[in-house]
C-alpha cells in the first residue's frame, strides 16, 4: 500500500443493546494493531476515537420504531465527514467500531469518491431492516438498508440524499441470521449473499474468487464492512450477536487474505467488538489478525 492508513475510532454503542461496544476501537489497538501494521511497512496514523454520542435509551420510539435516532444519526454524520477529511488528503479509511451502525457513516463518506461504490458485507446478519421491518428498533440492524436508501430519512440522507451504493454492487458473505423483511428486501433488490450453506458447500476459496470476480467487473471502489460476528462465536465470543455456525478463524483469515492480494478494497471497517463479552481480549487479538491479513500480512 502506497498511501497512508487512516485509523478513526467510531465507537457508537446506543444502535444496540451491550454495553461496551464503544471499548472495541481501543480493544483493538491494545491487541497490538499498530506493532502489526509497523511490521508490515504500511505508512499509517491513528486519529484516535471521535467524540461521538454515547447516551441513549433502550426504548423505541413510538413515532419511529427506533431507538436513539438522532444521536446515531449526529455519530454517524461525524464519521462521514472524518471519512471525507481523510479522502480528501489521499489517505485509506481503516475504522474500528463500535457497533455496526457506523457503517451508514463509513460508506456515506467514502461514496463520493467512488462512480461505482461496492461493498463487501462480511457478517452473520444482513442489516437490511428498516424502522418498518425491524423488530428491535436497534439501527445496528439496518445499516445496509440505509446505505441503499431504505429506512428513515435521517438515516439515509447522512451526506447527501438517496443511495450511497447500488443493490447490484453489494456482496454479502456469511449470513446466518436472517429476518423475513430482508429475505423479501434480497430477492426483491437482487443483493448478491452467499450463506453459510454456499460457504459450506462451495467452499471459502470459490465464494471468495465469485465476489472478487463479480465487484472487480462492476465496481471501482470497494468498501469492506467486517463484523466480528460473522466469524463463529467459538473464534470471536466477544460480541452482542453471536450466531452459531460460522466461518471459522482460518476461512476468514483466508477471505482477507484473498480481498488484499486482489486490490480492491479502498476503505474497510471492523466493528462490534465488545470486551465486556470477551474473554481475555479474544476477538480484538482475531480483529487484529484480520485487518493483519488485509493489510498483508502472510505466513512467509
Amino acid at each position: 500500500m502506497n498511501k497512508k492508513l487512516a485509523i478513526i475510532g467510531a465507537p457508537i454503542t446506543i444502535a444496540q443493546p451491550n454495553m461496551g461496544v464503544d471499548l472495541g476501537p481501543d480493544a483493538i489497538r491494545y491487541a497490538g494493531l499498530h506493532n502489526r501494521l509497523e511490521s508490515l511497512g504500511v505508512n499509517f496514523y491513528d486519529y484516535g476515537n471521535l467524540d461521538v454520542p454515547k447516551s441513549g435509551t433502550d426504548q423505541k420510539d413510538p413515532k419511529t420504531n427506533l431507538k436513539n435516532l438522532e444521536q446515531v444519526a449526529e455519530g454517524n454524520e461525524q464519521i462521514a465527514n472524518k471519512l471525507n477529511e481523510v479522502k480528501k488528503q489521499g489517505e485509506v479509511p481503516l475504522i474500528l467500531g463500535g457497533d455496526h451502525s457506523i457503517a451508514i457513516g463509513s460508506i456515506a463518506g467514502v461514496a463520493p469518491y467512488y462512480k461505482e461504490m461496492g461493498v463487501i458485507w462480511y457478517d452473520a446478519h444482513p442489516d437490511l431492516n428498516t424502522n418498518e421491518t425491524s423488530p428491535s428498533g436497534n439501527i445496528h440492524g439496518m445499516s445496509l438498508a440505509a446505505s441503499i436508501g431504505l429506512g428513515h430519512k435521517r438515516l439515509t440522507s447522512i451526506n447527501g440524499q438517496g443511495p450511497k451504493v447500488k443493490p447490484e454492487n453489494i456482496v454479502i458473505i456469511g449470513a446466518r441470521s436472517i429476518d423475513e423483511g430482508e429475505r423479501k428486501l434480497i430477492r426483491e433488490k437482487g443483493i448478491r449473499v452467499y450463506t453459510m450453506h454456499d460457504i459450506e458447500t462451495l467452499g471459502m476459496s470459490h465464494v471468495m474468487k465469485e465476489a472478487v470476480e463479480y465487484l472487480r467487473e462492476r465496481t471501482d471502489g470497494v468498501h469492506l464492512s467486517l463484523d466480528v460476528d460473522g466469524i463463529d462465536p467459538q473464534f470471536t465470543p466477544g460480541t452482542g450477536t453471536p450466531i452459531e455456525g460460522g466461518p471459522s478463524y482460518r476461512e476468514t483469515l483466508y477471505a482477507m487474505k484473498t480481498l488484499h492480494d486482489s486490490g480492491i478494497i479502498t476503505s474497510a471497517e471492523v466493528v462490534e467488538v465488545n470486551p465486556l463479552l470477551d474473554d481475555q481480549n479474544k476477538t480484538a487479538v482475531v480483529a487484529a489478525d484480520m485487518i493483519a491479513a488485509l493489510y498483508g500480512e502472510k505466513y512467509l
